[in-house]
This record gives C-alpha cells, structure tokens and sequence, in this order.
C-alpha cells in the first residue's frame, strides 16, 4: 500500500492499521482467519475460515489449519467475530447531511457539495458499506468523488454515481425553492422524450455509471404530490432504452401507484421509495423481474429531527403520507417474493448510520438472511456485477466483520468491526 494512499485515511483509520499495511510487497499477500464466515448465497455458517487474499482479490477460502499460510503472508485474525460481503446501499445521496438546515443547504455551491460527498464517502465506508449507487447530485460532484477514490486520493466506497436526476420541469428533483425571477432549473430537467434522452446522454458524457429518472413527485421538494405520476410512460421508456443501450441501469424515483406501474413496463430496472404499491404494482414488479429499493428506516429520523432541521411542515406531512404506507408496500412484496435491494436514502438520516434500517427489514418481513442479501447478492445482480457481493474465490477483496453471528443478532450490522475494501483494511 502506497504512501499516498495512506495518507488520505483518516488519522483515526490509521490508528486502526497494522504497520505492515505501509508496505506493499508485505500487503500483497494477507491471510485472514475468523471463528465463521456468511455464505450470503445460502444462509450457511462456515465455522474456522481461512481465506488467502492476493492484492485486491480472494485467491483461495479453506479450513484454519488446512490451507497453508503462503510465505511472507501478512497473517490476520479476527477472534470471535464472523466474515461477510462488504455491504451495498443502492440508494444514497452523499452530497447532503441530514443535520444541515434544509433550506440553506438548497443553495450550497457545488465545491461545498464535493467537500460534503469526499467527507460522507468515508463515513459510508467506515460504517461497512464497500459499495453504494449514488442517485442524484448537482455539477457533478459524486462523479468526482468517485474519480478521487479510485485513483486512490480518499477513502471512500466503490460508486455507481447517476449524476443529475433527470426531472420534468417543476417536478421531484428540479429546483422550486427558488424564486419564479431567478429562472433556476436543475441540471436534469428535461420534458418530452427526446429532451430526456438527450438528459441522459448528457450524464453519461460527464461520467455517470448509472441513471436516475423521477417518475413522480416527492417528499422533499416543494409543489409536488408523493403520488402523482410526472412522466408520461413514453418519457420513460426513453431513458429506459438510451441507458440500456449504453449499458447502463436505471433507477427510477417513484412513490405513486401509476408512477411506479409506467416505469415498470417502461422497462426501468429498480424502483425507489415504492410507497404506494397495489398488487398490481408488485405482480408487475415479479413478473418482469423489477427491482424494488424501500428505505423504511429513514422515516424515522424525518419526523423526529425533521423540524429541529428546518424541514417545512409541508414536507414533514408528505413524509407522514409515506411512512406507513410504504412499510405495509414492502411488506407485501417481501411477501410475494419481488427482487429486493438495500436502498436507505442515506442524507436524509445521517451517513453512517445505513446499517440500522437492517432492522426494520426484518421487523416489516424479511428474514435476516433476506436483508443480508438485499445488500449483497442481490445489490450485485442489479448492478450486473459477477465479482463482488460474495466472499468467494476470483471476487474482489470487500470484506467485513462484525463480532457475533448477523443472522441472529442482525442489529450487529449497526456495529461494523473490520472494513477491507479491494484488500486495503480500513478498519480493525
């Protein structure tokens, strides 16, 4: 591990290093044994692990004691504590903290945005999450974040990053809390099909990996209804087809009931927020194979801090609306077996805390092996990604610890323990 690249983890991290991780040719070869490690694809406790790690990928998984330690290997082990997949949240936005007064921060610049994705980007990372779809942000600025962690200049998890959300104008992800003279539109706006795709186009030019299109109105933005549909389905085929064909996946922000149904036939590959969802809704979901992304832990923090943080009365009683409706939507289609990811909304409750709405899945449905896969197996198939979600040979070294078994105690997710990312640890 080079010097530069240490030298951008934080003074706490590297507290947290071994000092042989300051030397490559002792880092290129780690041995790392557990009393367990998760087989995510099957639920299975594997006890006394040992897993040979080569750079930033998994060689070789065997039993302590059987599979040799190679020579000069950097030995490490993680008494009582069980292994897993580093974690995916496919829903986060990082330029944007909770705490910060709401309307003040509609107006910060996008330099102050960077700086606000660079800082939240370790957070999430600290917190176990070693990859994470960004899905919406001013000038740019994740797509820069990201650029900085994979040249090794931050900590920071692997981004799939939309750039701007594409918007109808007035619409969820445009900008309404200007005043009408300003003129002010957001970066996504686009109306009508061929503005949409030329929108997508154009995220794709400025390095978004990913899209995100708002298919109805929103808690958060001013003048629009949670359950209104904005575009039409046309509108959203096309962004569907111009992702698809420069092999991308789209994310589609959707609470209402037609919204969420136009985007599925449309051909949308995740659904976020899903809140109002008939059986319909969710049949459509299964049948075509639709992700479904619910952050049903945010709520929470929304409607207790929400006023104390300047969110208007306006948006505090939308989200009011949502709440409940969207727990009783996921616990319907956890029931009729839809495709599930990990998507919190991370920005609307502070970053770092995307563990705790592991929870509430269980808590609303799912079994603890069933969250566990949302963000891991599951964030990887929506991603089209073959070599991570898994510890498993040829996979990429993302792995963490927490010290217990998850699958009985899934609150221990809150309280990650060890952090390795592309073989670099990042915490111990």
């Amino acid at each position: 591990m080079d010097v530069l690249r240490l030298t951008c983890i934080s003074i706490a991290s590297v507290a947290l290093l071994t000092p042989s991780f300051a030397d490559d040719n002792l880092a290129a070869i780690q041995y790392l044994t557990a009393d367990a490690y998760l087989d995510v694809s099957n639920g299975k406790r594997i006890n006394n692990p040992a897993i040979i790690i080569a750079d930033n990928r998994i060689r070789d998984i065997g039993q302590q004691g059987e599979l040799a330690i190679p020579a000069g290997a950097n030995v490490i082990h993680l008494e009582g504590q069980t292994l897993l997949p580093g974690l995916m949240d496919m829903h986060v936005h990082l330029t944007g903290d909770a705490s910060d007064n709401f309307l003040e921060a509609q107006n910060y610049s996008i330099p102050r945005q960077t700086v606000k994705a660079v800082k939240n980007a370790e957070t999430t990372l600290m917190a176990g999450f070693t990859t994470v779809r960004n899905l919406g942000a001013d000038g740019y600025s994740v797509i820069a974040t990201r650029d900085g962690i994979d040249a090794d200049e931050i900590p920071g998890p692997r981004i799939w990053a939309a750039g701007h959300s594409v918007s109808i104008t007035g619409g969820h992800c445009d900008d309404n809390f200007s005043a009408p003279e300003k003129k002010s539109l957001a970066g996504g706006v686009a109306d009508g099909p061929w503005q949409v795709r030329a929108k997508v186009r154009e995220n794709i030019k400025y390095g978004a990996n990913t899209i995100k299109i708002c298919a109805t109105g929103g808690v958060f933005s001013k003048g629009t209804k949670v359950g209104v549909q904005q575009f039409s389905e046309e509108e959203l085929k096309a962004a569907a087809d111009e992702a698809h064909l420069r092999g991308l996946v789209i994310a589609a922000h959707a609470h209402g009931t037609s919204g969420i149904k136009a985007a599925i036939r449309a051909g949308i590959d995740s659904i976020e927020h899903c809140s109002f969802m008939d059986k319909e809704a969710i049949a459509l979901a299964v049948k075509h194979g639709t992700y479904l992304s619910c952050d049903i832990y945010n709520t929470e923090y929304t409607l207790a801090y929400g006023a104390a943080n300047g969110v208007p009365e306006a948006n505090i009683n939308k989200e009011k609306q949502v709440s409940q409706a969207q727990r009783d939507s996921f616990r319907a289609a956890v029931k009729a077996g839809a495709k599930m990811v990990f998507g919190s909304d991370a920005a609307i409750y502070p970053h770092g805390d995307n563990g705790k709405q592991f929870s509430r899945m269980v808590t609303f449905g799912m079994t603890p092996l069933q969250a566990i896969q949302a963000a891991t197996i599951n964030s990887a198939d929506l991603l089209k990604q073959t070599d991570i979600g898994q510890i498993k040979p040829g996979y990429l070294a993302d792995i963490i610890a927490v010290k217990g078994d998850p699958i009985a105690h899934i609150e221990l997710l809150e309280n990650v323990s060890f952090i390795m990312k592309d073989g670099v640890i990042y915490k111990q």
